[in-house]
């Protein structure tokens, strides 16, 4: 193994409680009952890469209240390494209400007024968080607001000097954001400067404005033009794509849908670890690609990203 392959994927984010309604309802009062399940796209990124053997930490923070507490012993649990996983006293720790409707489409009602508060804990440890990583993974709920986006810019910006991979999942929640145009134009530049982009089918017409995009295949080659290295996008049971360094099309096994909630960062943790054990050889994508796939999948067969 190289020395950066010892090295852990480092994921910049955010762990959530989720508190997931089990039951299919077609409106959000219906819920009468919840399961509590470790999330946040980044935490469950994290574990993904974890459970296929690649050392995964979480750059990242929690109240210190109940809620953070089931968090750390959660990841703890799992493997996750978190030497940069801290404890804000008087901080909330985020949580979201998870629902599906009657066709197992998720929505999400947010409480993410701590994600700043956790982000920004880490400022002034960019350095020792990129020297520290085999590479970097982060999204868009560390965009939103000041705080943390000053800090994910800095580690990106040292990160690329140093050479060091970067993984970029926009993961876009609406209920984040108050525009979406915003939110485009805050993560445009993180695209283009990128090694690995990945996102569904949704979220990259969303990035290319273009709601005619039909296939993932299309999608990911209009954004490998936008300037990332290695554009993957997904699309339900419709076949994954990537493009630019590497063209690989994998169709995700059949599977009795539960739940979609979890399934794309289960894929992504999947993807970036196996992507770490080979180098971030990017030519050579397929082999991590279908491995993403998946374990995309088998998410979609228990409620939440992984089993409680």
């Amino acid at each position: 193994m190289s020395a950066a392959a010892e090295k852990p994927l480092v994921c910049l984010g955010e762990a959530l409680v989720d508190l997931i309604c089990p039951d299919p309802v077609a409106d959000r009062s219906e819920a009468t009952r919840f399961e509590v399940h470790c999330g946040g796209a980044l935490a469950n990124v994290a574990v993904a890469a974890a459970r296929a053997g690649t050392p995964a930490a979480l750059a990242s923070a929690c109240g210190d209240d109940d809620r953070g507490r089931y968090l750390r012993s959660r990841l703890a649990a799992i493997g996750v390494d978190l030497t940069f996983y801290g404890v804000v006293a008087g901080a909330p720790t985020p949580f979201a209400f998870a629902h599906l409707d009657l066709g197992l489409e998720p929505a999400f009602e947010i409480h993410g007024t701590g994600i700043d508060a956790a982000i920004a804990s880490l400022a002034g440890r960019e350095g020792e968080i990129v020297g520290a990583a085999g590479a970097i993974v982060f999204g868009s709920n560390t965009l939103v607001d000041e705080r943390s986006r000053a800090v994910t810019e800095a580690a990106f910006d040292r990160a690329r000097a140093a050479g060091v991979p970067l993984l970029f999942d926009p993961n876009l929640r609406p209920g984040r954001w108050a525009d979406a145009a915003a939110a485009r134009e805050r993560c445009l530049p993180y695209v283009a400067a990128t090694d690995v982009l990945k996102c569904n089918l949704g979220e990259a017409r969303w990035l290319l404005d273009d709601g005619e995009v039909a296939t993932a295949a299309d999608a990911a080659e209009a954004l490998a033009a936008l300037g990332p290295t290695l554009a993957v996008v997904t699309a339900g049971t419709a076949p994954a794509a990537a493009r630019g360094a590497c063209a690989a099309d994998v169709v995700p096994p059949d599977v009795e849908l539960v739940s979609p909630l979890g399934a794309g960062d289960a894929f992504m943790g999947t993807l970036a670890a196996g992507l770490h054990a080979g180098g971030f050889e990017l030519a050579g994508c397929g082999e991590a690609l279908a491995a993403a796939a998946e374990q995309g999948a088998l998410a979609c067969t228990h409620l939440g990203a992984f089993p409680r």
